[in-house]
């Protein structure tokens, strides 16, 4: 590609589309190898243009029409991303004629063949890939779409909205037309096409209608559909007592799909999901693949309303329904299980995914200013630092104050693309609170870091706190944020202390405290000892959080803090610091490790508390992760980290042996047999953290192998066999041998055996991984076995992916590269972890920094793979 070809999309450029599509037919000729799009628009000139301009990419034109007739070669042009008609009256019809190949296109944006089946992906710009059209979020038309194939192979034909014609053609082939009622966007458009399964069953709102619910699936696969369809309905119902949102339709179609890019796509009525996000049975799915079933059902049925309802005014805004979207489901999920451990995972996914965005190279605000390939946005700042935003505005507001706010939003917006901006002002204007300081959570790239101190004297505490944020990637400059801030007082007893800032009359058990400066000092006034801070409860503020506690301090929180955030916070934060000095210590050659046992003990009373929910217990065994350790280093010490952590774990497990078969025992029996229920799914989660602990012995190999042969269920399967992945006995091969032979023709649980050999800790994985390259079931054109493999090697196996000798980047890299012709969105997404060189020892800078050049030299770099590639290397 030509540098001139990688043009940067900039908000501040933003303008209107000058031309209003009043309304758009669609005929699909649907053939595998050579599909016939005809197109028919009727446009009205609405600002200032001459020429009308189309998007395209990878079109066959076969012709233009304009009012009826065909234009000369000289009345338009094309130009390989565009379709140019020049001189066009004020109104106008426009028919184009298009041809694409579906079979061969192995980006899986537009129209694609999976598996024997015509779908689409037109999110974010995939629908010019389709046809000539204004691709663009703010142009939204009325939709009827024509579909014609052979009845034999494609025996339903799906589209949005209604169904309102269908019919048999000549040579055994047939049509189908739908008609959508609402104005949508492109990106909302799809059509499926194939020999599907039917899983049917009904829902009736709030209002006494009575809604079709279908998801369509490969056949066979219909008995593992039934979870989804109960999620989907929780949802329906969810929205409608939570939010006053009912659906708007009287057909609601979902359709799972082997090769996807995606989790799932919210196309307006005709959701398309990666199978991935819809199957489960229990011997094929683990409570995680559960409860992510129900999340992401629950997420695309949200977006009806936040997102296609009301959609974003242009790509820079997608925060505005994704990040709303996904504190939709969280919220939603927080309320079929357990909130605190919940918030937990939130908490885990954040450090994990978008700290380290924030603080690297490819750091952006929620809102983007500028993007070369829109793709690339699809990040864990749009959408979870997006959904932290919301959670803040919640919080700030109140309940009822939100909800009065999301009201205002929707009476204001339903039908139209919006902006981040109107989305405040609706909280802003309906509460009648000031949001503009606010405002900056969207427009300001990085975490803030947040510092406390304290001083007690005459019964009063003073916490004296202080933001900053670190310069990102074109910000050099922040400014203060405005943000929630909620703290508890305790006892050296372990008791709650009454709450009273200076000057006012009221004891609370808490508060939220509202920073908006640099620096704040906030005086409590009553109290009879100095107290122990329990700082930023429930993660009000997406912040690193530095505080003066000692080891005592945290352990007292690990045990009393009634906030069961506060209280896992104080155990990962009192392992942080045990963890970094261990790192120290061994890079300095001392003697000076730091002494575990007061936070083993902890840890061991905390997981002994029968009082305590059982998932939660689960979550406190286990510690930071190795990037998370990391995120808090100044240069990485990749094996200090690894030996540290390995070697807290195996102090953990010889103090607690006994606990932990306890634990194991007593949890595996009460989970009872399998039911994809919280409780159950908590029972089994502390069960295999204990059984975890267990298998650091080799000697309890046994004890894993026998979990593995006697489960009943995926979840305590996979754990037997996590813990035989990094042992050296003989019943590791076994038994991933076993796993394999039986689940050979089941592509999805089958990804898991690829990534169990990707994430071992073992020193030959790289070796491994070549082999699996090899392997019958291993494609690179199918994007879930990629990430199976590659990406969870390079996302989740650190001390595997950073080999001394730089081998896991150049893996990697040899990957991107094939994927750069055949799918660069996916090869875009697995090449960012290599941006992290700049906090890399100088050994592993130089030969990240090699790989990164050897991208940027590829000839025909595709913009997706370029733009990160380039952003990344960047000094």
């Amino acid at each position: 590609m030509k540098t001139d070809e990688r043009r940067v999309i900039r908000l501040s450029e933003y303008a209107p589309y000058p031309f209003r599509v009043d309304s758009l037919d669609l005929v699909f000729d649907l053939d595998p190898a050579k599909t016939r799009v005809h197109s028919t628009l009727a446009l009205t000139r609405s600002g200032h243009a001459d020429d009308l301009v189309l998007d395209g990419d990878d079109l066959t034109l076969v012709s233009v029409s304009l009012d009826g007739k065909e234009l000369p070669a000289d009345r338009y042009s094309t130009d390989g991303g565009s379709l140019t008609v020049r001189d066009v009256p004020d109104r106008l019809t426009l028919e184009v004629v298009t041809e694409i190949a579906p079979a061969d296109n192995t980006k899986l944006e537009g129209l694609y063949v999976s598996d024997g089946m015509f779908c689409t992906q037109c999110e974010a710009e995939g629908f010019r890939r389709i046809t000539y059209f204004p691709d663009r979020p703010d142009v939204m038309t009325r939709y009827k779409v024509t579909l014609r194939a052979d009845k034999a192979a494609y025996p339903v034909l799906l589209s949005n909205g209604n169904r309102v014609d269908q019919g048999k053609l000549k040579d055994g082939r047939h049509y189908a037309v739908w008609e959508d009622p609402f104005n949508k966007p492109s990106y909302l458009f799809a059509l499926v096409a194939g020999d599907l399964e039917r899983v049917h069953d009904t829902f009736r709102t709030r209002s006494g209608r009575d809604i079709e619910l279908n998801i369509w699936v490969e056949h066979g696969n219909g008995p593992r559909c039934a979870f989804a369809m109960q999620s989907l309905k929780k949802a329906m119902t969810w929205d409608e007592e939570v939010y006053g949102l009912e659906y708007d339709l009287d057909l609601f179609n979902v359709v799972a799909v082997s090769a996807f890019n995606m989790g799932a796509m919210e196309n307006k009525s005709l959701n398309i999901f990666n199978a991935k996000a819809i199957l489960a049975d229990p011997d094929t799915a683990t409570d995680a693949e559960y409860e992510y079933i129900e999340a992401v059902v629950a997420h695309e049925y949200f977006h009806n309303w936040t997102g296609n309802r009301i959609t974003c005014r242009d790509w820079f805004q997608l925060s505005l329904k994704e990040g709303l979207t996904v504190f939709r489901d969280q919220q939603f999920s927080a309320d079929m299980r357990s909130a605190p451990v919940e918030r937990i995972n939130q908490v885990r996914t954040l450090r994990a995914r978008q700290f380290p965005e924030d603080g690297g190279p490819l750091a952006h605000p929620v809102r983007p200013d500028s993007y070369i390939e829109i793709n690339n946005f699809y990040t864990a700042t749009v959408y979870d630092k997006g959904a932290e935003v919301i959670r803040m505005m919640h919080r700030l507001l109140g309940a009822d104050g939100y909800r009065k706010g999301i009201d205002l939003y929707v009476a204001r917006h339903d039908g139209t693309a919006a902006t981040c901006d109107d989305f405040v002002a609706a909280m802003q204007d309906a509460n009648r609170r000031d949001l503009l300081q606010f405002k900056r959570w969207y427009s300001q790239a990085g975490t803030p870091q947040v510092e406390v101190s304290d001083h007690f004297a005459d019964g009063v505490y003073s916490l004296t706190i202080r933001q900053h944020t670190d310069p990102t990637p074109g910000q050099p400059d922040k400014q203060p944020l405005h943000m929630p801030f909620e703290i508890g007082l305790l006892g050296r007893d372990g008791a709650s202390l009454p709450v009273r800032l200076e000057g006012e009359v009221a004891y609370t058990d808490s508060r939220v405290l509202e920073l908006r400066e640099a620096e704040h000092t906030f005086r409590f006034v009553g109290l009879p000892e100095k107290p122990v801070p329990s700082l930023n409860r429930g993660f009000t503020a997406p912040i690193r959080l530095k505080t003066a506690h000692s080891a005592a301090d945290r352990a007292l929180l690990m045990a009393h803090d009634p906030d069961t955030f506060a209280r896992w916070e104080a155990g990962q934060q009192y392992a942080t610091d045990l963890l970094l000095a261990a790192v120290a210590a061994r890079a300095d050659g001392s003697n000076s490790a730091p002494d575990t046992a007061e936070f083993v003990a902890a840890l061991g009373q905390c997981a002994a508390d029968d009082s305590l929910d059982p998932a939660f217990r689960a979550q406190v065994l286990a510690l930071p992760s190795e990037d998370y350790l990391a995120e808090q280093m100044a240069v990485i010490d990749v094996e200090g980290i690894h030996a540290a952590r390995e070697a807290l774990r195996r102090d953990i497990a010889a103090a607690h042996g006994d606990l932990f078969r306890s634990l194991r025992d007593t949890h595996r029996a009460a989970a009872g047999p399998f039911a994809p229920t919280a409780e159950g799914a908590g029972h089994r989660a502390l069960a295999n953290a204990a059984l975890a602990y267990l298998g650091l012995d080799p000697a309890n190999a046994d004890l894993a192998a026998e979990q593995y042969r006697t489960a009943d269920n995926m979840t305590d399967a996979m754990a037997a066999l996590r813990v035989l992945n990094d042992l050296e006995v003989p019943q590791r091969v076994a038994t991933l041998e076993h796993f394999h032979d039986r689940f050979k023709d089941d592509p999805l649980v089958l990804d898991k055996w690829f990534s169990l050999q990707a994430l071992s800790q073992r020193p030959d994985v790289l070796d491994r991984l070549r082999e699996l390259l090899a392997h019958p079931a291993f494609s690179m054109r199918n994007p879930n076995r990629v990430r199976a493999l590659i990406g969870a090697f390079a996302n989740s196996n650190p001390i595997g992916f950073h080999a001394a000798d730089g081998r896991g980047y150049a893996f990697l890299v040899d990957r991107v590269l094939e994927l750069n012709t055949l799918n660069p969105l996916i090869g875009a997404r697995l090449l960012q972890p290599m941006g992290r060189w700049r906090r890399m020892d100088d050994t592993r800078k130089a030969l990240m920094k090699q790989e990164l050049d050897r991208v940027l030299a590829a000839p025909d770099l595709a913009r997706d793979i370029y733009e990160i590639a380039s952003k990344a290397r960047a000094e």
